[in-house]
């Protein structure tokens, strides 16, 4: 994770970064919901990762432009 935070900060792979940590969240979601885990401990990564990607629509140039909020 550390690695993948890493890669989020610096602005050159901070696409990759999101991929990444977005996948490495996505693993805790789904073995939390595999152990039936308290609600918080499934809700928190889908939480943070959608706190990171609206981040990085904000900073991020090139994927407003792949996602355009109006035509």
């Amino acid at each position: 994770m550390l690695v993948c935070t890493a890669f989020y900060v610096i602005p050159q792979t901070a696409v990759l970064g999101a991929v990444l940590l977005t996948g490495y969240l996505g693993g805790a979601v789904a073995t939390s919901v595999r152990v039936s885990g308290p609600l918080f401990n499934t809700l928190f990564p889908i939480i943070f990762a959608a706190f990171m990607w609206a981040g990085l629509f904000l900073r991020e140039e090139r994927l407003r432009a792949l996602m355009p909020l109006r035509s």
